[in-house]
């Protein structure tokens, strides 16, 4: 499925190389104040440009195209979409010779042959265009919680520029650890078991193209310590503790102390290096040469899709939480 959420529910369309890509939010409470500008101030920290990052440029100007009145949201379902304007379709055939690490093997078999494979079709990180976008309004619902990430390392390393540096020379590609921290979280948020907060934004964390691992606070360090050493004392009766090994979670319930957690990115798939693959319409061994315009640290682009991801499900529980009193 491509929706996500109870309350505040979130469905992305479109594909990378299609006429256009977006986002309907429906649920989204009315008199949040919403504009344009906004929007783009956010999805230009995901955009292209920077050193290896790919050298598609795109103008992503938001089209509110419904459930915004007068700049607020009116309550109806809000539909925010986005034109593909620059493209180059003739670099990305892949079907006879799909490329390692991509989803253009499994997308060719499991749709039967009808996948639409440009660009990666609906399998891009094009289309986190829409997360972003419902993640403005998200971050204004869970006020006063603040959620921010970044990326603390590159192959490995926390020399980032080097690292990325390293990776273009090479036509290469690397992946990267990204921390996302919530600050001034509620004791509450989490509905167990199985929309617990740490379930639900793995849930949505791994819906980001790329990535492969998602640990909470001391991660799987915790396998490693012991009881006394992992147990976060309370110092405080409004729940605040001493360390936050749990990542600001027990029972999966959002216990007041800051939420934390790690997200692992993978390298991009395709590089431009030649890789030795199988032809699948012949069967025999093939070398792969990727064309087009692609990431090298594809991680560097992958932050604010976190921050947003975990606003979504933030906000989607809080007015679970709070059903019947607004937001």
């Amino acid at each position: 499925m491509n929706s996500f959420g109870r309350l505040y529910r979130v469905s992305i369309f479109g594909e990378s190389h299609g006429s256009r890509v977006g986002v309907v939010i429906d649920g989204c409470p009315p008199g949040i104040e919403i504009t344009q500008e906004e929007i783009e101030k956010e999805l230009a920290r995901r955009k292209s440009g920077a050193k290896g990052t790919t050298t598609r440029k795109e103008p992503d100007i938001p089209f509110l195209a419904s459930g915004v009145f007068n700049e607020y949201t009116t309550g109806a379902p809000v539909t925010i979409l986005f034109e593909n304007t620059n493209v180059r379709s003739s670099d990305y055939n892949f079907r006879a010779i799909p490329r390692p690490g991509h989803a253009d093997f499994v997308a060719g078999k499991k749709y039967k042959g009808f996948a639409d494979y440009r660009g990666g079709g609906h399998f891009s990180g094009r289309i986190t265009l829409g997360l972003v976008a419902a993640g403005v309004i998200a971050k204004k619902i869970i006020k006063p919680v603040r959620v921010s990430a970044q990326l603390t390392e590159v192959g490995g390393t926390t020399d980032i520029e080097g690292a990325v540096d390293r990776a273009v020379s090479n036509n290469d590609s690397l992946g990267g650890i990204i921390e996302c921290s919530a600050v001034n979280m509620p004791v509450g948020l989490g509905e167990p078991f199985f929309d617990s907060i740490e379930a639900l934004i793995g849930h949505i964390i791994f819906s980001i193209p790329a990535v492969k691992g998602v640990e909470f606070g001391s991660g799987f360090k915790a396998a490693g310590m012991t009881g006394s050493e992992h147990n976060d004392p309370f110092i405080n009766k409004d729940g605040k503790t001493a360390t936050n090994n749990a990542g600001g979670i027990n029972g999966g319930i959002s216990n007041g102390n800051d939420l934390f957690f790690r997200v692992a990115v993978k390298p991009t798939s395709s590089i431009s290096i030649p890789q030795k693959t199988i032809n699948i319409v012949s069967g025999e061994t093939d070398t792969l040469e990727v064309k087009g315009r692609h990431d090298a640290c594809i991680a560097l682009r992958i932050p604010v899709i976190v921050e947003a991801a975990t606003a979504l499900v933030l906000a989607d529980l809080t007015l679970i939480h709070n059903r019947g009193e607004g937001f």
